[in-house]
């Protein structure tokens, strides 16, 4: 029987901000027939993010092939893929100023190459409609197909992300359809391409894993080169989703944060609340200092 823990701590209550910016960037995104990964996954800071008028768009329909135990995206049999989407996604990141522009997408192993051709249809419509935005893509794994990173990778990102979601040994009951190893390849071979851009994963705390699974995890990362790694808290969806395990507070992100910069990953960011695309533009500003790029 599942067990999950049901009071959340303080620090993961926040206020949920709402207005005129928070109802414009909805209904610039419906009016636009656009998916966010902040809505299909039930991310908590969608509030604070369409306040600011920020949003992570969610190509390749609402409907994924795989059905991770931690995720919220419907998984069934999906939609047809609308050529039309790639165009319609540019003009909302310029109707909303973006600066940065994070595009994720999910699962389709019904596609030929899993989507890829999708992604590179949408940067290239980025390239033409906000040459000087950065962007950032958040790839499945394409089900190990070299080809369809390699089509994703000349699109240019300057962000490549592929989460890693947890440690290896959770796999067969968090992430049944994916393979750790063949995970970290991709990053592994975003790091070895021709202009690499900057490899991107994520990692969540709260499904029952141990330090020692982490700090593998972790090293696992830095020796494939990624230079920029999210951790944050796991908070299940509903309860037919992967239970709540603990909640880790803020100073044990911090720790970790600190353990990954010492073996060399650029960049940490952790913390409760983070999630892949949470303040994905504060990369953007480094890269504007010339830390990153």
């Amino acid at each position: 029987m599942k067990t999950s823990l049901t009071r959340k701590p303080s620090w993961l209550r926040r206020p949920l901000p709402q207005g005129p910016v928070f109802s414009r960037t909805a209904a610039l995104l419906r009016d636009l027939r656009l998916n966010t990964v902040c809505a299909g996954a039930g991310c908590p800071n969608r509030m604070e993010c369409y306040s600011r008028g920020v949003a992570a768009f969610l190509i390749l329909g609402r409907v994924c092939t795989r059905n991770c135990a931690f995720c919220d995206i419907a998984h069934g049999r999906p939609e047809a893929v609308d050529p039309e989407e790639p165009g319609r996604l540019a003009k909302a990141a310029a109707a909303l100023g973006l600066r940065h522009v994070v595009v994720t997408s999910v699962s389709r192993d019904d596609l030929p190459g899993g989507g890829a051709g999708h992604f590179a249809a949408t940067l290239a419509a980025l390239r033409r409609t906000l040459p000087l935005a950065t962007r950032e893509t958040l790839v499945p794994d394409f089900g190990g197909d070299p080809g369809s990173l390699a089509t994703v990778l000349a699109a240019a990102p300057h962000v490549l992300n592929h989460n890693l979601e947890t440690v290896p040994e959770l796999y067969a009951r968090i992430r049944p359809q994916a393979v750790y190893d063949r995970s970290l390849e991709l990053l592994g071979r975003v790091k070895k391409s021709p202009d690499a851009p900057l490899a991107k994963s994520g990692l969540m705390l709260g499904l029952g894993e141990t330090p020692a699974q982490i700090r593998r995890v972790l090293s696992d990362l830095a020796n494939v080169g990624c230079d920029i790694v999210t951790m944050g808290q796991y908070l299940a969806p509903s309860s037919n989703h992967a239970p709540v395990a603990r909640y880790a507070p803020p100073e044990e992100f911090a720790a970790w944060a600190e353990h990954g910069q010492a073996l060399g990953i650029k960049h940490m960011h952790c913390a409760p609340l983070v999630r892949s695309s949470y303040n994905a533009a504060l990369f953007v500003e480094e890269k504007n200092r010339g830390e990153l790029f």
